[in-house]
This record gives C-alpha cells, sequence and structure tokens, in this order.
C-alpha cells in the first residue's frame, strides 16, 4: 500500500473522497491499524472542520499529492477556529462588562493562557447614586422646583385685591442688595416699576417695565415675567419692596407688595 493510500484518512473523514476512492480506502483502512488509529484520533477535528468552507474543502482533496499541505491546511483552519473562538470570548468578555455596569456585579478581564484566553470575573461594588432628601414637597406653582437657581431668601406674595402672585429673592452684596422678582397674573397692557422703600422712609425705583395686552402669568399669555435688579440699599434697610402700576399720568397704584422685611 502506498503512503498516499495512508494519506487519505483526513479526506475520508471529511467525506471528500468519491465514490471509487471511498471504497479503495475503505478496503485499506479494514487491513491497517495505523490509519484505523488515526481516524479515530480524527473525529473531533472533523467537528471542528465542519463549517469550513468549498475552498478549504478542495485544498483537502489534492492531499494525496502534497503530503505536507494537509498539515499546513490542518493548522490554517486550527488557527481560524481559535480566532473565532477568541472572538466569541472577547464578546462574552464585552457582555460581562455591560452587564456588570448596570447591576454592580462586577467587570471582565481577559486573561492568555496555552489552552486559548479565559475570561475572569471579578466582583465589585457599586453604591446608589441619590440626591438630599427633600424637606418639604414640591410645590408646582413654585418657581423655585425645576426652574432658574436663585440667590438669596425667598419671598413669596399674592395681593388679595388684585390677584397679582409674585416671589422675590433677596442677596446681600458688597454693592447693597440684588433683588431677583418672578411675577404671574399681572395683566396687561400697562407700565409697571419695582419700588424698594427704606427705614429712613425714602424710596428708590430700581426698574420699570412695559406689559403687553397679554399679560405675563394669564390665561393669554402662561409665561412668567422674570426680571433682576439691584439697589445700593443694604438688605437689613429695607423695609418692603412693591410692585406699582403708572397710569399715563404717571399716578402710581400698588399691584403686590412685600412687607416686613
Amino acid at each position: 500500500m502506498s503512503r498516499a493510500d495512508h494519506l487519505d484518512v483526513a479526506a475520508y473523514a471529511l467525506g471528500v473522497l468519491d465514490q471509487a476512492d471511498t471504497e479503495r480506502f475503505e478496503e485499506h483502512l479494514a487491513t491497517c491499524w495505523a490509519c484505523a488509529a488515526e481516524l479515530e484520533t480524527m473525529v473531533p477535528v472533523v467537528g471542528l472542520l465542519s463549517g469550513i468552507d468549498g475552498e478549504t474543502m478542495s485544498a483537502l482533496e489534492q492531499t494525496h499529492t502534497d503530503p505536507a499541505l494537509l498539515d499546513r491546511t490542518l493548522m490554517a483552519v486550527r488557527l481560524d477556529r481559535r480566532r473565532d473562538r477568541f472572538r466569541q470570548l472577547l464578546a462574552t468578555a464585552a457582555a460581562v462588562v455591560v452587564f456588570g455596569g448596570l447591576t454592580g456585579i462586577g467587570f471582565a478581564s481577559i486573561a492568555g493562557t496555552d489552552d486559548g484566553p479565559q475570561v475572569v470575573a471579578e466582583p465589585t461594588l457599586t453604591a446608589p447614586v441619590t440626591g438630599p432628601p427633600s424637606s418639604k414637597p414640591s410645590d408646582p406653582d413654585d418657581p423655585g422646583d425645576g426652574g432658574t437657581e436663585h440667590e438669596g431668601e425667598q419671598h413669596n406674595q399674592v395681593d388679595p385685591t388684585t390677584g397679582v402672585k409674585t416671589t422675590m429673592w433677596l442677596a446681600k452684596k458688597e454693592y447693597g442688595t440684588q433683588i431677583d422678582v418672578y411675577l404671574t397674573r399681572l395683566p396687561g397692557p400697562r407700565t409697571c416699576r419695582l419700588v424698594v422703600f427704606r427705614k429712613n422712609h425714602t424710596t428708590e425705583v430700581v426698574s420699570t417695565w412695559a406689559v403687553p395686552n397679554g399679560g405675563y402669568g394669564t390665561n393669554l399669555n402662561q409665561l412668567p415675567l422674570e426680571l433682576s435688579a439691584s439697589t445700593s440699599a443694604g438688605r437689613d434697610d429695607i423695609t418692603k419692596i412693591q410692585v406699582q402700576s403708572v397710569d399715563v399720568k404717571g399716578v402710581a397704584s400698588p399691584l403686590v407688595t412685600l412687607a416686613g422685611l
């Protein structure tokens, strides 16, 4: 029996021999313990090679004319399968990382060994992120809830006569006092002004503005009026702050007042 007959073991295991060669090899296999033993060792390799493409199969058919080609082909397929396995392990490791980040279970690291890459999960600890506890329930009408952050002490007032509603923030400054104003339920059209009253009974107009037809914070215009003003008066020198409406003759009337400051 020629050496080529012995090399048909791989081709026979892969099922690439034609009918005549298959019968010839089976006759040889019945009397050759070496080929029988080699064929037994090829069983796991056949499972590994079950997904190879037609080009590789064609190459295997040529191994009876080039003995070294079989070794090179099997080595190339093993390397390709090893790369596929490594890619699968990388995907598994990435999934472990994502899962660990979401649940706090841990993270994955990849270590290479002689038997191929391994995925090792290492535990970590995560702490929940929570905000500070609220000291009071949220008020949807409070401009400070989810709105612009304002500096200073907050004062709320609704005038029982005009219905105008305001929230004001007073902040001490080196130059005096900063006043942030939030107004709703303010009808228009009209001209308004913001007046500061001092302990020495003097007054100071710190801001003026025009209110459009739709007003501010009304059914016609739901947007509030927000403005900021400053006064040279120190915070402790202010007794009250008033929003006034001024008519065409210059006569002022109060719309809403913060008193007892």
